[in-house]
């Protein structure tokens, strides 16, 4: 039996059109709960975390200045810093721990 890719394809592209189309087909009305509102609202911030915090630690050189600029990211986006700032910021952070440990 030969692999052929357009299987791969075709069954990927159908996966992904089912999981657009499902939500908007089977949900017709507004939704009026508060939990499952709140947890639709959160998802897209939960993905791109998930996908942005193991991308921070792993690079950087070393684990301790990539933990070190997210400190100072958290730290200065907390107080409402701009992100030129507080990348900037993160990217002497880095250069910093990275100078100074090895």
């Amino acid at each position: 039996m030969q692999n052929n890719p357009y299987i791969y394809i075709l069954a990927m592209a159908g996966v992904t059109y089912l999981i657009r189309v499902l939500p908007l087909t089977l949900i017709r009305k507004p939704i009026k709960n508060r939990v499952l509102r709140s947890f639709l609202y959160y998802v897209p911030y939960v993905t791109l975390a998930v996908m942005t915090f193991p991308a921070i630690l792993d690079a950087t050189q070393s684990t301790w200045s990539a933990l070190a600029a997210l400190v100072v990211a958290i730290a200065l986006a907390w107080w409402g810093k701009s992100l030129f700032t507080v990348s900037v910021l993160c990217c002497v952070t880095v250069f910093l721990f990275e100078l100074v440990l090895i």
